[in-house]
């Protein structure tokens, strides 16, 4: 039987009314309407529902034995609707925004000005996500938006926005001989062709073209570089660099985080700028979704900083 909410509706208003006159005042539908809706529902199920004269309205033995069984159905129901309408809530209000180090540059409290002057019940949720994942979360779902540096793997399944590019610094402990050649440089900057023989910090493998990017493939004339260690967060990075065991690329935008305590950043000739993104999934149109990456547009409008495609 195909009997809808409506139905069972308008048939509880009746049985607890026992009057079509009432039950329709309280559902704000015509009497008539509300008659032709039940004799529907009789016929559907094959059974009278109510004996009626011109006085009285009284459940049938089959009313009697549908009422409770409606009554549970609508209570359900409305459970259902309540739980439906958190969940939406609760999805419209909460964005999950993963990084792999704390992005800076005054971008994490503009980016949220933005969403809540579009969603002002928005609520930014900030999730730290290792270096071994070059999507920051979003390739498993954990976060709805991230900030990820480019290039991003399985790129065609994502969105971005680039909100900052910087050139890629080069991070080496201070007494390292390429420092104090760089130091005779009148621009105090190195060559990445005097490092190619250096060992290099990486990303883990699964970082994939991540990976490739901070280790400058592209700039290596098809050398192999030289792994001394890899690396998955920022302290490690520092120690790692510190103690000697390899030199390691990074954001300008980064260097604070290891350019300290015997370790110093020099700008390098040789290799391309980095791009940090705010992307998304391409597939992912909620309205947080959506209303972040407008503010991260908004934000690099001035920068002309492209976005994917």
């Amino acid at each position: 039987m195909d009997v809808h909410g409506r139905d069972l509706r308008y048939f509880t208003a009746v049985a607890q009314e026992l009057s079509f006159t009432r039950a329709a005042e309280q559902l704000y539908v015509s009497q008539p309407a509300l008659s032709k809706q039940i004799r529907m529902l009789e016929n559907r199920i094959g059974a009278e529902l109510f004996d009626r004269d011109r006085r009285t309205v009284r459940l049938t033995a089959a009313g009697e034995a549908l009422l409770p069984h409606a009554r549970a159905v609508l209570a359900a129901w409305e459970t259902a609707e309540r739980a439906l309408e958190e969940a939406k809530a609760a999805e419209l209000g909460t964005l999950t925004v993963g990084m792999s180090t704390s992005p800076g540059r005054g971008l994490l409290p503009a980016l949220r000005a933005r969403l809540t002057a579009r969603l002002p019940s928005a609520r930014p949720v900030l999730r730290q996500v290792n270096w071994a994942d070059g999507t920051a979360g979003l390739a498993d779902g954990s976060c709805d938006v991230s900030f990820v540096w480019l290039p991003l793997p399985d790129a065609e399944r994502y969105r971005w926005v680039v909100v900052a590019r910087e050139p890629r610094l080069i991070a080496l402990p201070e007494h390292h001989p390429l420092a104090a050649r760089a130091s005779e440089d009148p621009e105090g900057t190195a060559d990445f062709a005097d490092f190619l023989d250096e060992p290099f910090l990486a990303l883990p493998p699964e970082a994939g073209p991540m990976r490739d990017h901070w280790l400058a493939l592209d700039a290596r004339g098809g050398r192999e570089p030289r792994i001394g260690g890899v690396v998955a967060s920022a302290e490690e990075t520092y120690e790692a660099v510190a103690n000697g065991e390899g030199v390691v690329l990074l954001a300008a935008g980064n260097a604070p985080l290891i350019a300290r305590d015997g370790v110093v950043c020099l700008p390098v000739r040789g290799v391309s700028p980095s791009e940090l993104a705010v992307a998304a999934r391409r597939d992912d149109e909620r309205a947080p979704v959506r209303a972040y990456l407008a503010g991260a547009r908004a934000l690099a409008a001035g920068k002309a900083a492209p976005s994917g495609s």
